[in-house]
């Protein structure tokens, strides 16, 4: 399991580099290399974290088949790197204020949320356990948000400086490579020696991302992220 798990990881870190490389050659003045190296490491962490250490440490959660214990210690893990001077909790959007547009970013939360919520009632698969609905509404939403649209988007908005105004945001390299990180973790994948990537996978996460994003740097927060990605994840597991 560690030798593929920590390729696979490595592999994720090495696109999200090349393309940063590609970026830097675009507009060298504004790139920080030192911030696309700790990106890059932050990646490799993530999913260490994710895989309680490449199993090294027990799983909390017995008889659950979700990854309970591996989503707490990505999340304490990130929220400590949070709070690093470096860092900061507000400039990673863990808090409850919010920026001056962001009444336009709930009202498409709410329309996302409405919507979503629809399709699962009349499209879900039956109810789930509580143990799946409990899962669902929550630690996806915590956990990758608060590393996507938080510490990684933060150390990639510092390794690319220059923004583009862009639907009502400021969004720059970072942010399309934060999105493509986020597909990439969904997608690809190494097992066995052989490298596997599924195009669908990749646009039916990066797409959301895109909206994820949005939703970040509109309202200056990880509070409606965090919550349109639980809704994302549980509408189709209540009903």
């Amino acid at each position: 399991m560690m030798p593929d798990a920590l390729i696979d990881a490595g592999l994720q870190a090495g696109v999200v580099v090349a393309l940063g490389l590609l970026g830097a050659m675009l507009a060298p003045k504004d790139f920080r290399w030192r911030w696309l190296l700790a990106a890059a490491v932050l990646i490799v962490l993530h999913d260490a974290l994710l895989l309680r250490l490449y199993g090294m440490l027990p799983e909390l959660v017995e008889g659950s088949r979700w990854n309970w214990t591996g989503k707490w210690l990505a999340t304490i893990g990130f929220l400590a790197i949070a709070a690093l001077p470096m860092f900061g909790w507000r400039r990673t959007g863990i808090t409850l204020v919010q920026s001056k547009g962001a009444r336009l970013g709930w009202v498409v939360f709410a329309v996302l949320a409405a919507g979503l919520l629809a399709a699962g009632f009349h499209y879900g698969g039956g109810p789930a356990d509580a143990d799946t609905i409990a899962y669902q509404w929550t630690m996806p939403g915590i956990e990758e948000e608060l590393f996507y649209r938080g510490v990684l988007l933060l150390a990639l908005n510092e390794a690319f400086r220059t923004r583009w105004r862009m639907l009502g945001i400021q969004v720059g390299w970072g942010g399309v490579l934060s999105c493509v990180a986020f597909g990439l973790i969904h997608a690809m994948a190494y097992r066995n020696g052989a490298v596997s990537f599924e195009w669908s996978a990749f646009l039916m996460t990066g797409v959301p991302a895109v909206v994820l994003l949005w939703l970040r740097e509109r309202t200056g927060s990880l509070l409606a992220p965090v919550l349109a990605h639980n809704v994302v994840n549980g509408a189709f597991v209540i009903f």
